[in-house]
């Protein structure tokens, strides 16, 4: 089989590259010839005797709307000249123009451009104003995209619901939830003192972009001082984050220890009693299922994708992502009983063992091959009806 894969980046470290990063090795692995349409690649994977890297140079343009729209230029017209040579392609969203096979979705704009907390609503200037025409274009481009692809791919039952929202087949849609690195990512034990936070007291966490409302810090805080004897470990930017200031504000400072950004993220869950995550608006949530590695329980809401992992038995998620009181509740029943924390963590560490990068990766192969399958064999262009869904255990919503 000859696979193409079309996306800005294919590397660890990055959400997206990351998943095609896995694709492309399970790929590899299976002796199946890559040709990778891409402005970055690692070098792993760019000098590998089956990899053919098209390398579409973008860096040069000022802004991400420039650079996406010269991308989406680019590589559709080498699509265009070359696509009789693929069997499979896959691309990411409205990345390039033209007809394509897997589109693999981890963010749809429409959705975004809905939900309250956009970048828009929040500031109400210039960079507010380019965030919303970035926004409509890209729901316009997505919509089309979606329509020529053969199959759409959801990171999460939240994207899908969303896909059917705008107008996606729904039998075109499979759920394929993004992975984790299970030897980064894992239990075990690490010095506070070390990693400049406070020893005998009970930790949670809490992970996001801080300069933003989206993340949702800022419910957490107020929980937070309803819980008296808890203390909150906050990695993310905190250059121009009003959140240092609410929580003075708040006097929550003694409680309260802002960790910037950090690349040591496994340490920090390690250090960590229990991760919480109440995001207004994602489509995954790739810190979820990182904590769940780490063998943490997670609070979260149904506004996180990611809450599809998360069951009674392992964590908590909630209806409401704003409800400071439900929150509160969640925080203290675990701060309250190590006992419980240690039987979800344990619970949430063998989830996670179950969405390993690799078995996503696997995934991805075999539904290629059965779509191969499938055309070969069958006029009808799609997967039969019974191989269609991947089933995720449906989140429940406790607090107790």
């Amino acid at each position: 089989m000859k696979i193409c894969i079309v996306t800005h980046r294919i590397k660890t470290g990055d959400g997206q590259g990351r998943v095609n990063y896995e694709v492309a090795l399970e790929a590899i692995r299976r002796g199946y010839q890559l040709t990778l349409l891409a402005s970055e690649v690692c070098p792993e994977l760019a000098k590998h005797s089956l990899v053919n890297w098209v390398e579409i140079p973008v860096h040069k343009y000022p802004t991400e709307f420039l650079r996406n729209f010269i991308f989406a230029q680019k590589s559709g017209k080498w699509l265009r000249q070359h696509r009789h040579q693929f069997d499979i392609i896959k691309v990411n969203g409205a990345i390039t123009q033209g007809a394509t096979d897997i589109n693999a979705v981890h963010f749809v704009h429409s959705s975004w451009g809905k939900s309250p907390v956009h970048i828009s609503r929040e500031h109400k200037n210039l960079y507010g104003l380019y965030q919303w025409l970035y926004t409509a274009i890209n729901s316009y481009w997505e919509k089309r995209a979606f329509r020529q692809t053969k199959v759409v791919i959801a990171v999460s039952n939240k994207v899908a619901q969303e896909l059917v929202d705008i107008g996606v087949d729904h039998d075109k849609i499979h759920v394929i939830p993004n992975g984790v690195d299970l030897t980064e990512f894992f239990p075990g034990v690490v010095n506070r003192q070390q990693l400049g936070l406070p020893t005998n007291v009970n930790l949670a966490m809490f992970a996001g972009d801080i300069r933003i409302s989206r993340k949702n810090l800022d419910t957490v805080l107020h929980a937070l001082v309803k819980v008296p004897n808890l203390h909150l470990a906050v990695v993310g930017e905190t250059q121009n984050s009003p959140y240092p200031q609410k929580v003075e504000k708040l006097k929550l400072t003694d409680r309260v220890h802002f960790l910037g950004y950090r690349r040591d993220m496994p340490k920090i869950h390690q250090a960590s009693d229990f991760f919480v995550f109440p995001s207004r608006y994602e489509p995954f949530g790739l810190v979820v299922i990182e904590a769940m590695a780490c063998g943490l329980p997670v609070i979260t809401a149904t506004t996180t994708g990611a809450a599809d992992l998360i069951t009674p038995a392992c964590g908590i998620v909630l209806p409401e992502c704003d409800d400071v009181d439900a929150l509160a509740d969640a925080l203290k029943l675990l701060n309250s009983d190590r006992n419980l924390r240690q039987q979800m963590g344990k619970v949430a560490r063998t989830i996670a063992e179950e969405h390993s990068w690799v078995s996503m990766a696997q995934t991805y192969i075999n539904l290629f091959e059965e779509l191969m399958k499938n055309e070969k064999h069958s006029s009808h262009p799609y997967l039969s009806p019974s191989s269609r869904f991947i089933t995720l255990p449906v989140s429940s919503t406790s607090s107790n």
